[in-house]
């Protein structure tokens, strides 16, 4: 009997998928985690579906819908069920697209170990499986037992492995929920208040990871400058936690996903002046205009962004530096875009996130005018991702010729290429995907390895995780 996960959204969410179907593995399922498409093949021995679900935007949420039918369309015999953050927002709504669905809140996630348990022991108590009454007795035990404490997630570390199925680079999720009250964001009501995995349990796991001979250990949370760890009686933050893990590990590499203005501190770029901290930092930003930020309740001014920039920059040599930015937020004047456009310069961001205005139900936001059209949202987003594609092409360009450490992806596997050569994707240190072609008689390398390229030229990318330029081994 098999289980399918898909997964939309965030890192954690791949983190926590990865997890799950570890638990499923463990009980003996077969487990797929490669996305289903409108021309995939039905396969008759999934019996459980496992949607992960984002829910940051309209869009997330519509194409949370398209894989939920997609799902009952290919895998007839199967329950399908769906957690994560929409999950949490929408169970009734999700719930009423089928019989076969059952909505697990994601603020209970970690019950994902019991859904297993459940699926085995329905399996082997039924002469036949029906998708419908599985559904059926999650939706009225797993899924409906009231959780341990209101408003934070469930066991919010339960779902967390070392051994991944899908990706090279290891992942560690060091904190979860967020205590900010953004007045467009929902995800501190779909995640919950901040939680930290405590200090020791994080250092403990990055020796684990060392000793299996991993290279690099991404940290993630849902907010990083939120992390307090307990340690030793007390709290320490994510700066501090870092120096522990350097001073107690010898080789392995720290990736952090991302960041808010105030933890670049000084402190902070002290730490990370160590060679084994990626120059590569992504900063959640939203806005260059101020009046912006204090209508979006962030606790931070553009001249912090610059500033946080600066210190980095300063910190670690021609750093990656990305960001995210809303275009069209209710009020936002042509004025207001031109700040944000001159933030971006500014700061030499080599790549920008970019995300038109999506209205949140229940938040501030959707009160706030004036409303921006969103024709002139998207032209917004339009012509800042133009730019970010220009300045991601400078950013590589800068970069050829320079040796840097990288990761060969598990992801791209090696593939017959033009003439017969293989071509193999790997991800440098300051995060540029490369293509690297080579001859079959080369010496294989292993998926996950960590070897040193050299940038040879740019190729011109207009998303963030496409290939960006072509390397060679050195």
């Amino acid at each position: 009997m098999k289980v399918h996960f898909e997964t939309t959204g965030c890192r954690l969410n791949q983190i926590e998928s990865e997890s799950a179907a570890r638990i499923f593995l463990d009980k003996s399922f077969s487990v797929s985690l490669s996305s289903f498409t409108a021309k995939s093949a039905v396969d008759p021995d999934i019996v459980l579906c496992v949607l992960n679900t984002c829910a940051v935007t309209q869009k997330a949420e519509q194409k949370n819908r398209r894989i939920i039918r997609l799902l009952l369309e290919k895998c007839p015999r199967a329950a399908v069920l769906v957690t994560g953050c929409y999950a949490q927002l929408s169970p009734e709504n999700i719930e009423s697209i089928d019989k076969r669905i059952a909505a697990l809140p994601g603020l209970l996630k970690s019950r994902i170990e019991d859904v297993a348990a459940e699926l085995s022991a329905f399996i082997a108590e039924k002469s036949e499986f029906c998708a419908a009454d599985f559904a059926a007795l999650l939706k009225a035990g797993i899924c409906a037992r009231a959780p341990e404490k209101s408003g934070f997630s469930e066991n919010a570390f339960k779902l967390s492995t070392d051994s991944f199925l899908a990706h090279s680079r290891s992942s560690i999720k060091i904190q979860d929920g967020c205590n900010n009250a953004c007045s467009y964001c929902t995800i501190h009501i779909a995640r919950g208040h901040s939680v930290s995995l405590d200090a020791r349990t994080v250092i403990d796991r990055v020796k684990q990871l060392e000793s299996a001979g991993q290279s690099e250990v991404v940290f993630t949370g849902v907010n990083i400058g939120q992390y307090r760890g307990a340690y030793n009686g007390g709290y320490i933050d994510f700066a501090y936690l870092l120096k522990l893990c350097l001073e107690e590990t010898s080789s392995i590499c720290f990736r952090i996903s991302s960041l808010y203005p105030e933890v670049a501190d000084d402190f902070f770029c002290d730490v990370i002046k160590d060679c084994r901290v990626r120059p590569h930092f992504h900063i959640s930003v939203q806005s260059g205009s101020d009046s912006v930020l204090k209508r979006m309740a962030r606790a931070y001014t553009a001249d912090d962004v610059r500033t946080a920039c600066r210190k980095l920059s300063e910190a670690k040599k021609n750093p990656f530096l990305a960001c995210d930015i809303i275009t069209g937020f209710p009020g936002e004047t042509d004025s207001d875009f031109e700040d944000t456009l001159s933030l971006c310069r500014d700061c030499g961001f080599a790549w920008v996130h970019i995300f038109p205005f999506s209205e949140r139900p229940g938040t501030p936001a959707c009160a706030m005018k004036p409303k921006i059209p969103q024709g002139v949202s998207g032209e917004r987003a339009r012509v800042l991702g133009e730019w970010a594609a220009l300045s991601k092409i400078r950013y590589i360009e800068s970069c050829i010729g320079n040796t840097y450490s990288a990761v060969l992806e598990t992801v791209k596997r090696p593939a017959v290429y033009a003439d017969g050569m293989e071509m193999y994707h790997a991800v440098t240190e300051n995060f540029l995907h490369c293509k690297i072609i080579r001859k079959p008689s080369d010496k294989k390398i292993q998926p996950g390895s960590a070897v040193f390229v050299r940038i040879i030229s740019a190729v011109p990318s207009k998303k963030g995780g496409e290939i960006d330029c072509t390397a060679e081994i050195v």
